[in-house]
């Protein structure tokens, strides 16, 4: 948390590990701030995200996929794709391929609102970028994916030693 800062390189360390936990906090207000304008709580905008990134990727996410990403029981997960379905945010397919896959997009009624709110950030975005060369934003992207996948492996370390809750009985 707080390092010493007798080097360069320890400033250097302290000042972006500051930057980052700021960066995050900061885009976890924005996300929130698109959550609350269009009646979402954190859960829906998780699950917003997991589908905008699996479909990124080219690979849609399925129901299932999406309750291990966001650790929930499939009971939580059907009633959070019904609800993020019925406000219009995805929608269901089936698999061309297997038709006993379901698979979730992106609705263009969704997209549309995403678009809308984010895409003056992502002007910034543009902006902020153009002031770096291509050398310097390959380190950037290396070392965001290296920190990324770190607070991955944390975090799946934590939800694994984490004990499970007690199960209410049945009947």
């Amino acid at each position: 948390m707080y390092r010493r800062r007798d080097t360069r390189r320890e400033q250097l360390v302290a000042e972006i590990t500051n930057n980052l936990r700021r960066y995050a906090v900061d885009a976890q207000q924005v996300g929130h701030a698109f959550a609350n304008l269009h009646g979402l709580n954190p859960t829906d905008l998780q699950a917003l995200i997991a589908v905008m990134d699996a479909e990124l990727l080219g690979d849609p996410i399925t129901p299932g996929r999406l309750g291990e990403q966001l650790n929930l029981s499939s009971g939580s997960v059907t009633a959070l794709i019904d609800r993020l379905e019925r406000a219009g945010h995805i929608r269901r397919d089936r698999d061309t391929v297997d038709r006993r896959k379901v698979l979730l997009h992106y609705a263009d009624q969704g997209a549309a609102l995403a678009m809308e709110f984010f895409q003056p950030l992502g002007a910034r975005t543009d902006t902020v970028m153009a002031r770096f060369g291509e050398d310097e934003l390959e380190v950037v992207h290396r070392f965001m994916a290296e920190m990324s996948e770190s607070l991955r492996g944390h975090r799946d370390a934590v939800r694994a030693a984490r004990p499970e809750s007690p199960r209410r009985p049945t009947g």
